[in-house]
Order: structure tokens, then sequence, then C-alpha cells
């Protein structure tokens, strides 16, 4: 392992390399570990679709839907103060400014500590009440509340996986979070079936749907783990000192000035998804469709993700590169990231409307749950290439510091467009009608991004040319 140079000042690659090659060196190992961190709901769910009931399998499956929002959350505010630690990290380093650098990652461990102690509060004493409010099946009550709750209560691990990483991410040493996003969550793929199931030739009792939480927080715990390890070893641009964690004024309003939209937007997706289940069992009390729209959900982030790695990469190019000043490496770089964000999700639509059977038969699901699920499927999947450029540019407002666009993208998205014509469609009384106003509301966050997007360029890149 490479041991630590003393100077945080040496020209980083952000500020020199081609662009072409400088964002696909950052983003596919974050590519590759967010699709294998995408591999966490999905393997738990593939697993947990087979623990049977009294014979019946799948009965679990809408109970891990319901989950989604509140990890959604959890890992939202983990973000959400990673990214903006990321923005002002390396908007420092682009500055030469070692110590606004150190105080950044220092104030952002201890915003990260305080939010760990609301989301365990949430799972020790709000999941089971959360769950009754969704539904009155009692397995699904019962096993999202132990799912729900052991996630919560052992928070800490996602925090600083997540933190860390970020970390590694600003100074440009991506190659790291691809080795402890891969190895959390191949633990927990490894894990998932063993305490899910239990072996009884070594004495490991079944665990059931609890057993796929326990797997899911070992792997957070190990990943974080590591990411701690590669920061103090590996990272010279990294400098932990017990006074940055004292909290300045100065270092707290940036990182929450772009953290918090990013929070907000995490938040919105939850509400979206809290809204869309109540919408769908108000047309399908059975549950089927809450339980499509939650594997839905977890399908798309194989797609989602991958371009979610992207834009974090082409974030800290852009906050590199504005802190510097250098205006056409931040275009080139928006530019470079449509492309590729457009063609992977051109492979999602393909993907879920060619071979939505195949997806859905990961699951062991019914006939009716797979009859309707390829509808959603195929429907849904039309928007992907809309999404991929709203994506994309949107990484320019947090990178430049104006992360309250980014939000109102997100609303346009998820809430304000989104759920008001999803409501509208259910009054038809048919679940395929609700599916349309997912590529409706991406329509409407594309053309709202546009207008940002050209404000944005009007007001803080061209001034730099």
């Amino acid at each position: 392992m490479e041991k630590k140079t003393p100077s945080p000042l040496a020209e980083n690659k952000m500020g020199v390399m081609p662009i072409p090659r400088l964002l696909l060196t950052m983003a596919l190992p974050m590519i590759a570990s967010m699709l294998v961190q995408a591999l966490y709901n999905v393997v738990d769910s593939i697993f947990v679709a087979r623990v049977s009931v009294d014979g019946v399998s799948g009965v679990y499956i809408t109970a891990l839907s319901l989950a989604f929002p509140v990890q959604n959350i959890q890992i939202g505010l983990a973000t959400g103060i990673a990214v903006g630690v990321n923005a002002l990290l390396s908007k420092s380093l682009g500055q030469k400014d070692a110590e606004q650098a150190d105080r950044a990652a220092g104030n952002g461990i201890l915003l990260a500590l305080v939010a760990v102690v609301f989301v365990m509060l949430f799972g020790i004493f709000c999941s089971e009440s959360y769950y009754r409010l969704l539904s009155e099946v009692e397995l699904t009550v019962a096993g999202g509340t132990a799912y729900t709750t052991i996630c919560c209560t052992c928070t800490l691990g996602v925090f600083i996986e997540v933190l860390f990483e970020r970390i590694l991410q600003s100074s440009g040493r991506t190659v790291y979070t691809m080795i402890t996003q891969g190895t959390g969550a191949i633990l927990n793929i490894i894990l998932d079936p063993v305490l899910i199931f239990g072996v009884e030739a070594l004495g490991i009792p079944a665990f059931g749907v609890a057993g796929a939480a326990i797997a899911t927080v070992i792997g957070q715990w190990v990943a974080a783990l590591l990411a701690v390890i590669f920061n103090l070893r590996c990272n010279p641009d990294f400098h932990f000192k017990l006074k940055n964690l004292l909290p300045r004024k100065q270092t707290v309003v940036p990182i929450l000035t772009v953290g918090v939209p990013s929070v907000v937007m995490m938040a919105i997706g939850s509400v979206m998804n809290f809204s869309m289940n109540v919408i769908l069992q108000g047309i399908d009390p059975s549950e089927t469709a809450a339980g499509v729209f939650g594997i839905y959900y977890k399908l798309q982030s194989f797609f989602f993700m991958p371009v979610f790695g992207l834009n974090n990469a082409t974030i800290s190019i852009a906050a590199y590169n504005y802190g510097a000043r250098q205006p056409k490496r931040i275009t080139g770089v928006l530019k470079c990231a449509c492309l590729i964000a457009v063609a992977i999700m051109c492979v999602g639509t393909l993907t879920f409307e060619c071979i939505p059977d195949v997806l859905l038969g990961l699951f062991d699901l019914s006939p009716d749950f797979l009859s309707m699920g390829e509808t959603c499927l195929r429907i849904v999947g039309i928007h992907f290439p809309i999404a991929a450029v709203a994506i994309a540019l949107g990484a320019s407002f947090q990178a430049l510091g104006v992360g309250l666009y980014s939000t109102i993208t997100s609303l346009c998205r998820q809430m304000l467009v989104l759920l008001p014509v999803a409501y509208l469609l259910s009054l038809t009384g048919e679940v395929a009608n609700v599916w349309w106003a997912f590529p409706i509301a991406e329509v409407v966050s594309l053309l709202v991004t546009l207008l940002f997007f050209r404000r944005i360029y009007n007001r803080k890149i061209r001034p730099l040319m």
C-alpha cells in the first residue's frame, strides 16, 4: 500500500488530464462500484422473495419495497453531506487551499455524526408505526419492521462509508471507492442466503428478512472500515485533525448549501415512493401494484446508478476546474458526461422494452405480478434517455454551488408533476395508466433543467472565459 506524501498542493490530474480520459478514469471505478452497490437491494429482494410462509413464497417482497423510502432517506442524508464535502473539498484543492480542504473533511464528519443520531432514533421508535401506516398485512408489517429497524440502528457504517468514499473521489482517487463498495456489496451477496435461510451444518439459524438486513449492515461496515484506511494511508490530500471537527460557519455553510439540496432531492424521492404506494394501493388493495413498483425501482437502479456515478465524477471535475478558473474544462466534462449518460440509458430502455420477462423472472413472482410488471417496465423505460440528459447537466448546479436548481428540477420530476399526474391517471381505475406519469414528469424536468443550465452558464461559466 502506497504511503502518503507530505505535499497536498501538487497539481491534481483534474486540472490537466484530457477531459474524456479524465472522466472515464474517474467515472468507471464509480460506475463499477455503484453497479455492485445496486446489487444490495436487488439481491436482498431476490432471496427474500423465496422466503415462504405456510408454503407461499414472495410474501415479504412488498415489505422490502416499502422499506425503500426509509433507506432512501438514510442514504440521502449520508450522500447529501458527502456531496457538500465533495464540492467544497474539490474546489479548495483547485484553489490550492489545503487548510480549507482539511476543514471540509472534518466538519463533514461532524455533520454525519449528527445525522446518524436522527436515523437511529427513527429506527428504534418509528419503524413499526411507519409500516402500519402503509399496510394492514401483518407479515408485511413484521418483516418490514425487522428489516428497517436493523438497517437504521446500525446506520453509522453507511454514513462513514459514503463520506470517506466521497473524500477519496474529491481528490481523484476513485479506484479505492471501487474496492470499498465492491467488497461491501459482494460480502452482502455472500451473506444473504447464509443469514436468510441459515446453514444447519454450521449452526447458523435462519433469520429470514432480518438476515437480509444483517448482511447489508455487515457489508456497509466493512466498506466503511476500508474507506477510512484508504484515506489515512493512501490519500495525501486528506489530513485528519481533531480541531477540524469543530464547526466553522465558513465551512459548514458551503457544505450545507450544496448538501441540503441533495438531501432534499433524496427526501423527495422517499416522499414520491410513499405517495406512489398510497396511490397504487388505492387502485390495487392486494399490494401487487406496490410490489411491482418496488421491483421496478430496484431494477432501474442498474442503469441510474451508473449515471449517478458518472454524475459524481462530473461534479468533482467541474468543481475543481471552477475553483481553478478553467471554463473550457467545465463545459467539456458536461458534454462528455451527457453523451455517456445517454448511451447508458439507451441500453436501459432497450433492456426494459425487450426482456422485461427475464428481469422479473429473477424474483419468483406470480403470473399476475409478472404481467403487471412487464407493462410497467415497458412504459416507464421510455423516459430513461431523457433523464440521462437532465442528470448529466444537473451536475453543473451542484459543482458550481447552485444546489437550489437541483432541488427544483427534482421536485418537478418526482412531486410537482409526477404525483398529480399519477393521481389523475389513477382515477381511470387502470394501474397501467399510472405508469405513464413517469415519462410525462421527465419531459417537464428536462425543460426546467435546460432553462437553469442556460442561466448558470451565462452567470458563472461565461464570465470566466
